[in-house]
């Protein structure tokens, strides 16, 4: 198919072909280039002039949608991953919010028939290690100190590779256990939900990336977000957090939404520390692609009005109502942040944040492709090769 423009690797290349063989990229780049062979592939039907290219989105922070959660059951995380797929989040790592012990053992279940399946890319456990006073939508009761034993039957309840990140709170973990048992499970540490100051938050981001395995970073779950806000005299794990990612040495999750963040910070933390050390993320809860109306989020009761989901006891944001290409198209067109590093934002980065096989379209690759009009509105989406919408 030829497009007017193809976003991938950082870069918006105009007068671009991309073919697409069985479930495999066969092709990705300039026209010119384009191999004899591969010159007489069929055009798609919904294909017309004007239509921009992007790799499948990745959001490895997402909680849900089409009124199903991840972590209540097998069927209800299947329906929330086939509706943000449909959507152009062609890989989904679901995340899992604070429970009590056997609950959250047994959501953990729940999700990793789903990994087995390739239905998603991961597990990411929000909690429980989380602060009470930066808990946001997280259920108290369920909010603890680091625990070894629980942190082993919850790698033990996901299987081999299935549990790829937790977030966690720095002073919920005193012995400073965490990271190493992480990292021993193959699983990228968090850091989130915190009321830590900036030298703690500093000192942590420094031991995860020395004990990180594969060499992955540290992750700082939704920036901003359930942790204190910036001051000039006391910074917290903001300024520990953008100083760590403009070293290159942390990935920051953004939630672009409108909702979460202004959209001068989303561009503000997009000159300061770049593209590649973003992870854009939809944060979505159930009500994604619903209406308005009441909803759960783990244990704790939502209230959905215009859009915005509130927990009814306490008034806290509780996620995001938006999908990721909806986030993308707002860092576009609202925050001002260019096309080439919200796309890198939403696909490579994620995806090299969790070492997942997606966000590019190399030659080889997976063919998970997003299709958007002038408008980044949705075309058409393919997983696998296959059309999903």
């Amino acid at each position: 198919m030829r497009i007017e423009r193809l976003v991938d690797d950082g870069r918006v290349l105009p007068e671009a072909s991309v073919v697409v063989v069985g479930d495999t990229v066969a092709y990705a780049g300039p026209s010119r280039d384009l191999p004899a062979h591969l010159a007489t592939a069929p055009v798609p039907d919904y294909w017309r002039d004007g239509l921009t290219l992007l790799p499948g989105l990745v959001d490895i922070h997402c909680h849900g949608a089409a009124g199903g959660e991840f972590g209540e059951s097998a069927d209800e995380g299947a329906r929330a991953a086939a509706h943000h797929q449909a959507a152009g989040t062609t890989t989904v790592v679901a995340s899992i919010a604070s429970r009590v012990p056997d609950r959250l053992v047994r959501a953990v279940q729940a999700c990793s028939t789903l990994v087995a399946d390739g239905v998603v890319g991961g597990i990411h456990l929000e909690g429980p290690f989380l602060s009470t006073v930066r808990r946001g939508a997280q259920n108290p009761a369920a909010l603890r100190d680091v625990d070894p034993d629980l942190v082993a039957a919850l790698v033990a309840a996901a299987g081999p590779g299935a549990l790829v990140q937790m977030t966690h709170a720095p002073e919920r973990d005193p012995r400073r256990l965490l990271p190493a048992l992480l990292a021993d499970a193959e699983v990228v540490t968090a850091i989130g939900h915190t009321d830590a100051d900036a030298a703690l938050t500093a000192r942590t981001l420094a031991a995860a990336a020395e004990v990180a395995p594969r060499g992955l970073r540290p992750l700082v779950t939704h920036l901003f977000n359930g942790m204190p806000p910036l001051h000039h005299r006391s910074p917290g794990p903001v300024a520990a957090a953008l100083t760590a990612a403009a070293r290159g040495d942390a990935v920051l999750e953004l939630i672009g939404d409108g909702v979460h963040l202004a959209p001068e910070t989303v561009r503000m933390v997009f000159e300061t520390v770049g593209p590649d050390n973003i992870a854009l993320v939809s944060d979505a809860m159930g009500a994604c692609g619903m209406s308005d109306g009441d909803y759960r989020l783990g244990d704790l009761e939502v209230r959905v009005v215009s859009g915005v989901a509130r927990l009814t006891d306490g008034d806290s944001i509780a996620g995001g109502t938006a999908s990721l290409l909806d986030v993308v198209r707002w860092c576009v067109t609202v925050a001002g942040v260019p096309l080439a590093d919200a796309v890198t934002a939403a696909t490579a980065a994620p995806a090299a944040a969790l070492s997942l096989p997606a966000g590019s379209l190399r030659v080889g690759d997976r063919a998970d492709l997003v299709v958007v009009g002038d408008d980044l509105a949705r075309v058409a989406v393919l997983r696998a090769g296959a059309r999903l919408s």
